[in-house]
């Protein structure tokens, strides 16, 4: 049965008539089929010309040449169309020195490292820069696409938003270590984890989606991960007291959350709202039982709670609440006090938590809250924790000579307006049978 709904300004839609606009989306305006499109694959396919020559008959129409100039006026993605592309180097099979010379063989001009976000704004063209706090961190123009580029290809580089870098850095496990990723897919954090373990150690990855682990599998594969244990697990029904997990001193928590602060949903749907209240509702409950779950493992050190949402209800009333529930054992740790943009005041020790924006930080929209235990747990000797995986600011991996969709980290899409994309997708509907308007 079709689920059915109205938009903002609307329109009616099936669950099949949004499907079919992401496609006709896709088709004109991302990169193309890259797999999927189901029994509508062939019929756009059959169309394909015609539908891109309607969209160029349409820019003709409103006097623009660029898909973005189709945007109403007031709905631009603003900020979010600047952010650069943040390219990870994956040192488990290269480093930064060998990425950038490979670069520059290219064509490419290295600008050197970064001093300030003004830097990272003024990029254009085939420049490029070092990230001023991530070593490991390449920066280009926004809209770089490098999904085709033979060292992504081969697991080398990591094409992650510079927000989403900031949860492994930040829990800075050492080498040895023993971590859960508690809500592991699609595997971007993990891989970087990895990389921070340099494979020696152990990371648990739980996730409920058995197709997104299947991907995270195949993702982790190429960037030559070999210490990571997936499981098809909801990570609320892991036991704490399990023995495998008895090692365990730092947890990621990345939940699922509402998604508010995506650029991908910026560029692809400027000017929309907040989620509903229900659904915060919802959210946050999952949110609070998952940290104030992980939070009871009893070896624990430190941990990393981060969403990629704006919303208060999802971040610091999250982390707030945990933290009365926690009785005092573990409390936020100041992190990155030269980071611009602060948790809200909206209770002590908010402003050790971390926002990103792309108006404040040229990144996609993320909350990070690092949680350290008050006390050692008498499960753990003394001898078994050292003072660097304690420390509330953690030094960068050092670099090793010699290679993933976040969501997390596709390459930023023109934009398109929904009127646009409704037009062209009422022709395939209808079987195409409308007569092109003249120009």
């Amino acid at each position: 049965m079709e689920r059915e709904g109205r938009n903002a300004e609307g329109f009616v839609f099936t669950s099949w008539s949004l499907h079919l606009q992401v496609l006709v989306y896709e088709l004109l305006l991302g990169r193309g089929f890259r797999g999927g499109g189901g029994r509508w694959k062939p019929l756009l396919n059959r169309h394909q010309a015609r539908l891109k020559a309607e969209l160029a008959r349409l820019k003709v129409h409103r006097g623009v040449s660029r898909n973005e100039d189709l945007l109403e006026v007031g709905c631009g993605p603003g900020a979010a169309s600047q952010v650069p592309r943040f390219v990870r180097v994956n040192t488990l099979k290269t480093c930064s020195d060998d990425a950038i010379d490979y670069f520059k063989r290219q064509g490419f001009s290295y600008q050197g490292r970064a001093s300030s976000l003004e830097d990272l704004r003024a990029l254009k063209g085939k420049c490029f820069l070092l990230d001023p706090l991530l070593p490991e961190l390449l920066v280009f123009p926004a809209q770089t696409d490098l999904h085709e580029h033979p060292l992504y290809q081969a697991g080398h580089l990591i094409l992650q938003d510079k927000a989403s870098c900031l949860p492994a850095m930040l829990l800075a496990p050492p080498p040895g270590s023993h971590v859960i990723d508690a809500c592991a897919a699609p595997g971007n954090k993990t891989s970087h984890l990895a990389a921070l373990l340099k494979n020696q150690g152990k990371i648990f990855a739980f996730d409920l989606d058995a197709k997104r682990l299947a991907s995270m599998a195949t993702l982790l594969a190429r960037a030559g991960v070999s210490c990571c244990q997936l499981a098809e697990e909801d990570f609320l029904a892991v036991s704490p007291s399990d023995q495998r997990y008895r090692q365990v001193q730092y947890i990621l928590l990345d939940p699922s959350c509402s998604g508010s602060g995506m650029l991908t949903r910026q560029l692809e749907e400027p000017g929309t709202g907040l989620p509903s209240k229900e659904r915060l509702r919802a959210l946050a409950g999952f949110q609070q039982r998952a940290l104030c779950h992980a939070l009871t493992f009893p070896s624990l050190q430190r941990l990393v709670y981060s969403t990629c949402s704006l919303c208060q209800e999802e971040n610091e009333d999250v982390v707030q609440e945990a933290l009365q529930q926690s009785s005092g054992t573990f409390r936020l740790a100041p992190v990155l006090p030269s980071w611009p943009h602060r948790g809200l005041n909206t209770f002590p020790g908010a402003e050790h938590c971390l926002r990103a924006s792309p108006e404040t930080t040229l990144t996609g929209g993320f909350f990070i809250a690092v949680l350290e235990r008050v006390e050692v747990p008498s499960s753990v000797s003394q001898a078994e924790v050292s003072a660097p995986e304690l420390r509330s600011s953690p030094s960068p991996a050092p670099k090793k000579k010699r290679r993933r969709r976040n969501a997390a980290a596709a390459p930023s899409m023109l934009p398109c307006t929904k009127q646009v994309l409704k037009t062209l997708t009422s022709w395939v509907e209808e079987g195409m049978t409308l007569v092109l308007p003249s120009a």
